[in-house]
């Protein structure tokens, strides 16, 4: 059994304009040790899952359905004492800036070992040195000094580093790190990924890494998920992911990424258009507005996710195509497109549409 399970999730938020639905429908596992990237755009819902986990959504944000099993326990309707036993300790958070999770008028030591006193049955003094030894292991120098100041009299990698320390003073089965690299240079992210690296091998913790920087993605994460307005999109191992994109939105994503190997004078390739609005959510694909290679089916039905590979997954109605192309697709009585597996690469269901 898988350590944490989300089922069929839907998070919406109802503000005067209408129904914001900012998670419609994901779905995934994540087992223990392993590490679990979530990609995309701003607004796609990355940050919004990751908050329906901890059951810690601001007003007027709400789970609608579904399900997220914590090793077997359902979190969804949980009473909000059930849920301060595992928020912090058994499933901890990096939230995106440290600069305003950090209260400003409590020094880093008062912060560090709330967190522990709150979680843990030391007292204040053994508190304080499981504190010290939080900054040590995040690679912070002088800690005794650290715990005695205020967040802005350190740096910005410093106190993204004072972050993961809190998250990991519990030590947590799972580590979920909401952007923990946004804004900071590019030598010191490279430093959050290695210590990060570091300690989920020493201490054996799942991490969710949600990030919209790809470079991020491949150097650290198992499986991908690629998410687009609220849903997944497309989900495989990293290799699968980066090497052979399936989905139409990941594989724009692929062509915006500059590569050393291209002519310095070359062009990027952006994906054209904007994201799609969460107030009125299309019946269908909702990347087909911005699609190149949109087809009728595209406006009319949501393709269900297919396999691509033995360990790659995409919802995209082209990978059913190609299938109906090679041999491998049938329809029903009814003319909608079904994915069977013949060569062990396509298989399920893609509803909503009939064969074009």
């Amino acid at each position: 059994m898988a350590m944490l399970e989300v089922k069929d999730l839907h998070t919406s938020f109802f503000t005067p304009a209408g129904e914001v639905k900012a998670v419609n429908g994901i779905s995934f596992d994540l087992d223990s040790g392993k590490v679990l990237g979530i990609v995309g755009e701003s607004g796609s819902g990355k940050s919004v899952t990751a908050y329906s986990i901890l059951q810690i959504l601001s007003h007027p944000g709400r789970i609608i359905s579904g399900s997220i099993k914590f090793k077997g326990k359902e979190l969804v309707g949980a009473g909000e004492e059930e849920l301060h036993k595992i928020r912090g300790n058994k499933i901890s958070i990096i939230f995106q800036d440290p600069m305003t999770s950090l209260n400003p008028v409590y020094t880093i030591g008062n912060q560090l070992t709330e967190a522990i006193l709150l979680h843990t049955d030391r007292n204040k003094e053994q508190a304080n040195a499981r504190a010290v030894e939080m900054l040590e292991l995040v690679g912070i120098n002088e800690p005794e000094k650290r715990l005695r100041q205020y967040p802005y009299e350190l740096s910005g990698g410093m106190r993204q580093r004072v972050m993961i320390a809190m998250a990991l003073a519990c030590e947590p089965d799972i580590l979920i790190a909401d952007e923990p690299t946004t804004a900071l240079d590019v030598t010191i992210q490279a430093q959050i990924l290695e210590l990060m690296q570091d300690l989920q091998k020493k201490l054996g913790m799942a991490i969710i890494m949600i990030t919209h920087d790809l470079g991020v993605i491949a150097s650290l994460c198992d499986e991908v998920i690629v998410m687009y307005a609220g849903s997944v999109c497309e989900r495989g191992t990293a290799d699968e992911i980066f090497y052979h994109p399936a989905h139409e939105y990941t594989k724009g994503l692929m062509r915006s990424i500059p590569s050393i190997d291209d002519d310095e004078h070359e062009r990027l390739v952006p994906i054209t258009g904007t994201p799609i609005d969460l107030l009125n959510m299309p019946s269908g694909c909702p990347f087909a507005p911005r699609c190149d290679r949109a087809m009728k089916v595209c406006l009319t039905g949501r393709a269900k996710e297919v396999r691509v590979g033995s360990d790659h997954l995409s919802a995209c109605w082209m990978n059913v195509k190609d299938g109906a192309e090679r041999g491998v697709i049938q329809t029903d009585d009814d003319g909608n497109i079904t994915a069977i597996d013949l060569e062990g690469n396509l298989d399920g269901t893609a509803e909503g549409g009939k064969a074009q």
